[in-house]
């Protein structure tokens, strides 16, 4: 069976392309850290994803390459790392802190030499600051006390931010197969059932229809926790009348879009639709304004300036889009302090979060920017969906 996913061909370009930038920078090794949470940056360059462990790339200006993971994953990202050279390292061992006195790791040192970078006195980029943790940080300052460090997340944006046409592919598949899985959770949607229950007939669609996972934890909010930006699904039994806020994702070959549309259990109240159709409103602004070309933070001010001007500023939450691709969500942001030009394949998830007094909505979608505007990558959003209970 075909499957949408990334050819072994680009990991290896992506190697190239990464290794040229850290020879700009005048690194002597590159490196980025993952998780299992957060596991973008080593998945980009390997194809692995871990698990329990903590895992890591680091690349040569020459374009050398290895993948780094705990103890226990050896074989595991043997059989799937698109990189030949693996290492286990103690510094990426589980969070139970097991001392493994009986296997056989490397230092950093020995994987750097192994890379053929040698000395003392080396400049290190690392490409993921937020998830290099303390153990990792200090391990490399023992084995190299006298290494610049510096952070180097720039390398990532440059490489991330801009999508090859397999990476589309993967991300419209995600939204196919998440597009069916909004469709079966509406029809099943009704007084009595949990939020979780909802959930599960998400999940159900999408591992039915060839998603490799969840692309985010399956939002289905009912009333109060609309409010939430970031939340989980509980055993809030969804009642007559309730808002609930669909925010579901399938990922493909780690590709994770995500669909946000409301959907009112009955009937909207006045202020609940009021602030639906303002979100709409303002969601649609947001589309109409990408293209390349066009600076992020004057979008975002004029996003700002729309719930100001509207009556809305209370009501404001966050800017009007994110990066999406490996994450769903992903640098870069769109914040009124972006100063970067939008520039053709990159993507966003158009992402209108509107707070309420007592509940909260969101109308999202993902787009890839063109010449001449945004190209939406799943099937239109709009429609304002009162049950009939």
């Amino acid at each position: 069976m075909s499957r949408v996913m990334i050819p072994d061909w680009e990991y290896k370009e992506r190697v190239k392309k990464a290794a040229k930038l850290a020879g700009e920078k005048g690194l002597d090794i590159f490196l980025v850290n993952s998780n299992e949470a957060d596991y973008a940056n080593v998945r980009y360059f390997s194809g692995f994803w871990p698990l329990f462990e903590r895992a890591g790339v680091a690349i040569t200006p020459e374009g050398e390459a290895a993948l780094i993971v705990g103890p226990e994953s050896k074989i595991f990202a043997s059989d799937v790392s698109r990189i030949d050279k693996i290492f286990t390292s103690l510094a990426y061992r589980e969070s139970a802190d097991p001392s493994y006195p009986e296997a056989t790791t490397s230092t950093y040192k020995e994987i750097f030499n192994a890379l053929g970078v040698k000395g003392e006195n080396i400049k290190i980029g690392i490409g993921s600051f937020l998830d290099t943790n303390v153990v990792m940080m200090e391990s490399l300052k023992e084995d190299y006390p006298n290494a610049e460090i510096v952070k180097a997340d720039d390398i990532m944006l440059a490489l991330r931010s801009i999508k090859s046409e397999n990476e589309l592919a993967c991300m419209r598949e995600g939204f196919r197969i998440t597009e069916l899985a909004i469709e079966e959770v509406i029809k099943n949607l009704r007084p009595g059932v949990t939020e979780l229950q909802m959930v599960g007939i998400a999940q159900r669609v999408i591992y039915e229809n060839g998603a490799e996972y969840e692309g985010l934890p399956m939002y289905v909010f009912s009333e109060k926790s609309t409010r939430h930006a970031i939340s989980r699904p509980s055993y809030r039994i969804i009642e007559k009348g309730d808002l609930v806020q669909l925010n579901l994702s399938a990922k493909v070959d780690g590709y994770s879009p995500s669909i946000g549309i409301p959907v009112c259990v009955g009937k909207l109240t006045e202020e609940k639709r009021r602030l639906v159709e303002f979100g709409l409103e303002a969601h649609k602004w947001t589309e109409s304004q990408l293209k390349a070309g066009v600076l992020a933070c004057d979008v975002a001010k004029g996003y700002y300036n729309l719930f100001v001007s509207k009556g809305y500023k209370d009501n404001y939450v966050y800017g009007p889009c994110h990066g999406t691709g490996i994450i769903e969500v992903e640098a870069p942001w769109m914040e009124t302090n972006s100063n970067y030009l939008l520039k053709p394949n990159m993507t966003f998830q158009i992402d209108t979060f509107v707070s309420g007094s007592s509940f909260g909505l969101r109308w999202e979608k993902g787009i890839v920017v063109t010449e001449s505007g945004c190209e939406s990558l799943c099937k239109p959003i709009g429609e304002i969906i009162e049950l009939d209970f």
